[in-house]
């Protein structure tokens, strides 16, 4: 259970959770609640009910901006999944019932594995085990954008067409939201830059699929044992209907070769897959190219692009820091961390930092 007492009340009221459970799932004698405190959007919850492990999913406490927290959202997309190829946690339930939570919340069955955030498990420590990891990942990316949208429902589930450009526009107007406060503190002139060659070279069509917006390896989880399996794939509050290359972009912009330079983000980026075994960028790019038939152009937009996104995201994160709307110890660092996403945008851009 998370140590912020004050914060876990916030999050779940137990009684009224184990009432709405009791009545849709059945009594049970054994019930545990605890905090899962990993990630910096969305809320997770680790709930004991009986002989089962469930997940809830819920909003942080407070935030107003359903869009950016949409969790009824990331339910629809996963219940629609359920009998595709893409590796999914069971769905359960879906409460829209503010009562009982204060904010919309789903239930889904907990996968036991392990996300690799930090570092890898010592079972995937040899050659053959680190390429599986980087195959698998890239195979369920392209299991994700062979998805029949339509068959599956999800049809009306976003606006495909012009979806890059949007991006580009979405985000530029992000970042001049969060400078209205952090200017005042430090300007990043050269993220203007990078967002008006963006749009400047933004392609003008793209291949269009259901696409996950977040996709990237602390994603994903594996299965224990060997050799890897990869078991699930969570954090669907972005997910829409778009640009197939832009998740793929984004997935590139997390994943190390051994000859990086240091990370812009070291807060938020692994290095393990530095290690001998894994393949590169390249490898995985054709992997991709190869499951799927889509011809992975535009290299520099689609990772530029990805690297302007995370730098309005830590942007955003910098302005709530400095009007005190979060004491989440990663936010203040971004007065440093967003320059150095400039920067590497920049160098994406200029070809010094190649695929």
């Amino acid at each position: 259970m998370t140590d912020d007492r004050d914060y876990f009340e916030r999050l779940v009221d137990r009684n009224a959770l184990e009432t709405y459970l009791a009545d849709r799932l059945g009594a049970v004698e054994e019930y545990a609640v605890r905090h899962h405190a990993a990630g910096h959007s969305n809320e997770t919850l680790f709930v004991t009910w009986g002989d089962r492990e469930l997940v809830v999913r819920r909003p942080p406490p407070g935030e107003t901006a359903d869009t950016a927290h949409d969790v009824l959202r990331e339910y629809r997309v996963m219940d629609a999944l359920q009998d595709t190829a893409v590796p999914l946690p069971g769905t359960v339930l879906a409460c829209e019932d503010r009562g009982v939570l204060g904010s919309d919340f789903y239930v889904m069955e907990r996968v036991e594995g392990d996300v690799l955030r930090e570092s890898e498990p010592d079972r995937f420590g040899t050659a053959d085990a680190r390429r599986c990891v980087g195959e698998q990942l890239v195979d369920t990316l392209a299991a994700i954008h062979a998805v029949d949208y339509e068959a599956v429902g999800l049809g009306e589930f976003g606006r495909p067409a012009g979806y890059t450009e949007r991006q580009v526009e979405r985000w530029t107007k992000q970042l001049d939201w969060a400078f209205g406060r952090t200017a005042d503190e430090r300007a990043v002139p050269e993220l203007r830059e990078v967002g008006d060659w963006l749009a400047d070279e933004c392609p003008s069509d793209h291949e269009r699929a259901l696409v996950h917006g977040d996709y990237k390896l602390d994603n994903v989880l594996f299965a224990p044992g060997t050799p890897p399996e990869l078991a699930a794939v969570f954090d669907w509050e972005m997910a829409t209907l778009g640009d197939p290359l832009a998740d793929l972009g984004w997935m590139l912009s997390y994943w190390r070769d051994p000859d990086d330079p240091d990370p812009a983000t070291p807060d938020l980026t692994a290095t393990f897959m530095e290690a001998e075994g894994y393949p590169t960028r390249r490898e995985l790019v054709a992997r991709y190219e190869r499951a799927t038939g889509i011809e992975y152009e535009n290299d520099r937009f689609y990772r530029a692009l990805a690297v302007y996104k995370l730098a309005a995201l830590g942007e955003m994160f910098y302005r709530r820091y400095l009007e005190g709307n979060s004491d989440d110890p990663l936010y203040p660092k971004m007065e440093q961390r967003v320059p150095d996403l400039a920067e590497r945008a920049k160098r994406i851009i200029d070809g010094d930092e190649p695929l």
